[in-house]
């Protein structure tokens, strides 16, 4: 290949990062991200120097990696300011100050999608080049911290977050020990018995998943815990990451056991900085003490090791396609299936990718049993599960229910609701229950015969303050902005919606535009290639329909 890189060099400062973060690697294109990283981390920017540099070190052609580098909204290409605050202006923080917060700053402000930390509307992240990130809001306590009924959550708050000997007083690596006197297939039906589905949207049996990522024959095989929560109102991995990260890389290394897989990767939000900075001290607390590596403690054979990758800003990342193409060093864009991710993923080889919360759901599997487990909840919808409480509501946070818990007990969890005007379940990608729907059980099951979706966890509440037209105009200009630009439906399909929905709610449209609105969205929903194009128009179909929003 015939490589033609830049004239420009890098500074002493740009090379000692880039260096650093790829002393040690086999220098192959997969670490192109964390490269692109070090760089951005080091100065505030991707100069034409430092992108240089990554590129001679990894033999990537430079416009490649430039096409990558401006994938992702975290990295600048431009030199700006050393610190940064970036201001979350999506749904959540709407509604609750975001303009007046970021008008109030004095450093350089970013307006960003969500930022994940929506229990503290309106949010902000301050990044400072060769310093770090920090939220600028105070951290809340979890609103139902020490109630003796939580499962997921038991630890967060309670344990401290840094002590391996903490966890394992509070009963961690019990599961793993447990893994290992059933043995991998064993542990697969445990899973399979308690009927557990996945956690980030698409509740597909975890059970089968794993089944068919250890029946492949080809070696190796990869496991990928899915940290990129960046559906807009969803925070509950991140709540796990900080507050049990030592439940995260045991409940990994139980998936690995189970499938057969030796190398694992958590591809987390870089918008993450404080439960990237705990996990990735629970891994090297780990490895140090022979939970992590070859034997692990004391099992004969098994090896198993993690890396994390940080994501830098593309919620379509959150798709386990896009991840693997990320991870590997091209643009987050996902891929066509099938192949399935079982058969050929991660580096062309078979892959089990997992949620947060769904793989802190295996801990308690195999301490009590898959059929103890499936007892809690209802028949199709089993275990515990996380709801992300945000907008206009008393006490915002995570909140740990059983299936079939209706929505208005949620509600009253967090404080209760006086002049309710709607609730968005899902994220953006979801649909709106009306006020006198919120005796509504939370079980998949109920949410699709009522025509919506539990989706990732998303609980947000407007009140009759809220601007709904504003509102829905947030959701249009989110998709448009984090479509990927893959496929014609989508790439377009979002700006025409944008548009429409624009002149819409300025009373600039006519009749047609509605009908516009109509047209676009179902084309999207049957042609879009992945779940981004696909949902788009959800949530705007269920306000005009459901909530018979005038727009």
């Amino acid at each position: 290949m015939d490589l033609r890189f830049l004239e420009a060099a890098p500074s002493t400062v740009e090379q000692d990062a880039i260096d650093a973060a790829l002393d040690g690697t086999d220098c192959g294109r997969d670490q192109l991200l964390p490269a692109l990283h070090a760089a951005n981390d080091a100065v505030g920017w991707i100069s034409e120097g430092a992108l240089n540099h990554i590129c001679r070190r990894l033999s990537v052609p430079p416009a490649e990696a430039y096409g990558v580098a401006t994938f992702y909204s975290l990295f600048a290409m431009e030199e700006r300011p050393r610190k940064v605050v970036h201001v979350c202006v999506d749904l959540a923080c709407k509604v609750n100050g975001a303009e007046a917060l970021a008008a109030a700053q004095t450093d350089y402000v970013v307006r960003s999608p969500c930022l994940g930390v929506c229990e503290r509307a309106p949010a902000a992240l301050a990044v400072e080049a060769g310093v770090g990130s920090e939220y600028l809001m105070p951290e809340l306590p979890l609103p139902q911290k020490g109630d003796p009924s939580l499962r997921l959550l038991r630890r967060v708050g309670v344990v401290d977050p840094s002590s391996l000997d903490d966890y394992r007083a509070a009963g961690g690596y019990a599961a793993l020990r447990n893994a290992f006197l059933l043995g991998p297939q064993d542990v697969i039906r445990e899973v399979t018995e308690a009927k557990l589905m996945g956690r980030g949207g698409a509740a597909f049996p975890t059970g089968r998943k794993w089944a068919a990522t250890a029946g492949q024959p080809e070696r190796p095989h990869y496991l990928v815990c899915n940290a990129d929560e960046s559906e807009p109102g969803t925070f509950k991995d991140r709540v796990l990451m900080e507050g049990d990260p030592f439940a995260v890389i045991e409940a990994m290394t139980v998936a690995a056991y189970a499938t057969g897989c030796t190398r694992g990767y958590l591809y987390i939000r870089g918008e993450y900085p404080q439960a990237f900075t705990r996990l990735q001290n629970a891994i090297d607390v780990a490895r140090e003490r022979g939970f992590l590596g070859t034997n692990i403690m004391g099992q004969p054979g098994f090896e198993f090791d993690i890396e994390i990758r940080r994501g830098a800003g593309a919620y379509i990342c959150g798709e386990e396609t896009a991840i693997f193409n990320s991870i590997e060093g091209f643009r987050g864009e996902p891929r066509s299936k099938p192949p399935f991710p079982v058969e050929k993923g991660l580096f062309g080889k078979p892959t089990v990718v997992n949620n947060v919360e769904t793989l802190a759901n295996v801990l308690l599997i195999l301490t009590e049993g898959g059929q103890a487990y499936q007892k809690i909840g209802t028949a199709q919808s089993t275990g515990s599960k996380l709801f992300c409480v945000s907008g206009t509501v008393p006490r915002p946070g995570v909140y740990e229910v059983a299936f079939g818990t209706t929505l208005r007990e949620l509600l009253d969890l967090a404080g209760g609701v006086e002049d309710l005007r709607a609730v968005l379940l899902g994220g953006a990608a979801g649909g709106f229950v009306r006020p006198d729907e919120i005796d509504l059980p939370l079980t998949m099951e109920d949410a699709r015969a009522a025509g919506t979706t539990l989706g990732s966890g998303v609980v947000l509440v407007l009140d009759g303050t809220v601007d709904v037209g504003g509102f829905l105009l947030r959701i249009a200009e989110f998709f448009r902005d984090e479509s990927c630009g893959q496929c014609v439906p989508c790439r377009i399909g979002t700006v025409r919606q944008e548009e429409a929905l624009h002149r819409i709610v300025r009373r600039e449209g006519d009749s047609q535009d509605l009908v516009l609105l109509r047209d676009v969205g179902r084309v999207m929903r049957d042609s879009s290639i992945c779940g981004l194009g696909q949902t788009a128009w959800n949530a705007i179909e269920s306000a005009i329909d459901r909530l018979g929003v005038q727009l």
